[in-house]
């Protein structure tokens, strides 16, 4: 899937062959672009079922609301892998020219689902940091509405983000386009990775040394395996990218993206295998699960 590329190569021509309708066929290229698949449309289910759950079945809570839009971010970036995944293996199999434009759009909305997610993990980390810090002040003294105030600022940068790097990528120089997209990866990785990985060491810290023992550890389980998984899966495309710049990187382009999937498909099962505390796992039990986790946060509910 080159679709990070600012200006990917065009398709390969069809070669002179006895019967131009043959496909070729990559055996290694169609198993990973399986998988993906796979793994993508699990993900849909899984963060289906938390948008709808935590929408309606849960009541809200400051955390539910950052969970919400973390599963539609999660969803869209998945939504968005799937239709260039299948774009790749037709384009592959069967020479089928892809639009340039079109690819270069496609990749560019994942990256505004892909940022959107590293906003949220590092303001959700950093905001159960300052609960266990100042449980006092943030009992008392945090606004109401803070949650859907700071997850609409997080959505008004990425967007700003992107529409930056949409504005020089699909109308200007290769130069400049370029620019802009390491100027963004090092927005993410000098100021907001750092925070994240901060905060959840010293959440792993107080939890672990047992100094609060009336918060929700379930919740604090959910928020370290998260953002475990986002730094082993997710943050590799980020680099890859940022590398791309730079030098050829040897790892295929499809490796990255399916870690990436795996990083957007996972959070549902956490969030299940956490609340389910080794009970059985069924169906009915899917909503009590979700309820262990996110119902007991420690702050005051917020009126549907």
């Amino acid at each position: 899937m080159e679709l990070n590329q600012t200006s990917p190569p065009p398709p390969s021509p069809v070669p002179e062959t006895d019967d131009d309708n043959l496909c070729r066929i990559d055996v290694t290229d169609v198993a990973i672009d399986g998988v993906t698949l796979l793994i993508c449309l699990c993900g849909l289910v899984g963060n289906g079922a938390v948008l709808w759950l935590l929408g309606f079945r849960i009541r809200r809570n400051p955390i539910t609301v950052y969970i919400l839009n973390l599963a539609v971010v999660d969803s869209t970036f998945l939504l968005f892998m799937v239709t260039s995944t299948f774009l790749y293996v037709v384009e592959n199999l069967c020479f089928s020219a892809v639009s340039l434009m079109y690819q270069r759009s496609l990749f560019l909305l994942s990256l505004l689902s892909y940022n959107m997610g590293l906003y949220l993990l590092t303001t959700i980390s950093i905001e159960r940091c300052m609960s266990i810090l100042f449980p006092l002040w943030y009992r008392c003294h945090r606004p109401q509405h803070l949650s859907a105030v700071v997850c609409a600022l997080l959505w008004a940068l990425s967007i700003a983000v992107i529409a930056a790097v949409t504005s020089l990528c699909l109308s200007q120089e290769h130069e400049h386009c370029q620019m802009a997209l390491i100027s963004m990866y090092v927005l993410n990785f000098l100021i907001f990775a750092p925070p994240m990985v901060i905060s959840n060491v010293i959440l792993f810290i107080k939890v672990l040394c047992g100094s609060q023992q009336r918060q929700p550890k379930r919740l604090y389980i959910v928020i370290f395996l998260t953002i475990l998984f986002f730094l082993i899966f997710g943050v590799p495309l980020s680099i890859w990218n940022f590398l791309q710049q730079f030098v050829y990187i040897v790892v295929p382009s499809q490796v990255v993206f399916l870690l990436a999937c795996i990083n957007s498909s996972i959070n549902p099962f956490i969030y299940f295998l956490v609340g389910s505390c080794r009970r059985h796992c069924s169906l009915m039990s899917l909503q009590v699960a979700f309820q262990r986790v996110f119902e007991d946060t420690g702050v005051t509910t917020i009126s549907n």
